[in-house]
């Protein structure tokens, strides 16, 4: 092996440590979701044994981390940007409404990161999301409408609302306008 190589491999029992318990895993759950054995995993945390690439690839899906970027050294000294071209964005979850996705796809259902832009007259309406989810709308531009339940409230630029998104809601505005959404437990 490389000398590089046994770099990256010295960091991989530390790196797979962090990520179980940043999620609050014990080995057992981590056992279960994954596949691999408790004592395979306590194993390869305690470096006392390399993973097949299918045990890793099994490993880092239960632990929603990214494959390759637990393996690179320079993991805490990097910054990732996401250009304004390639941000994805969902034209047809409203009328008269673009959502751009600017959250990571593993937070996906856990901490959603959306910039809304309104037309005039647009609208996101959304039905319930699971039990406990909220959402946290900041106007950027313009003013809009936020309903939640059978609640309703105007928020102005600069304004932030945060609501329960288990039970329908929608947003709406008069002018054109700009948010930023971040959805907690969708």
């Amino acid at each position: 092996m490389t000398d590089e190589t046994d770099a990256i491999l010295s960091l991989l029992p530390t790196r797979l440590k962090e990520a179980r318990r940043a999620q609050g895993l014990s080995l057992d759950a981590v056992a279960k979701l994954s596949g691999v054995s408790r004592s395979m995993v306590s194993q390869i945390e305690r470096g006392e044994s390399s993973p097949t690439i299918a045990t890793l690839w099994n490993l880092t899906r239960a632990l929603q981390v990214d494959f390759a970027g637990l393996l690179d050294e320079g993991g805490q000294d990097q910054i990732e940007v996401l250009r304004t071209a390639d941000v994805p964005s969902i034209e047809n979850r409203g009328a008269g409404c673009t959502i751009r996705i600017l959250s990571p796809p593993e937070d996906a259902g856990r901490h959603e990161v959306y910039e809304v832009r309104f037309t005039e007259g647009g609208m996101l309406d959304s039905q319930a999301h699971r039990r406990g989810a909220r959402e946290h709308l900041t106007v950027i531009e313009g003013k809009l409408v936020v309903t939640s339940g059978g609640a309703q409230e105007k928020v102005s630029q600069g304004d932030t609302a945060r609501y329960a998104a288990d039970v329908p809601h929608r947003i709406t505005a008069d002018r054109p306008a700009r948010a930023f959404l971040v959805v907690q437990d969708a």
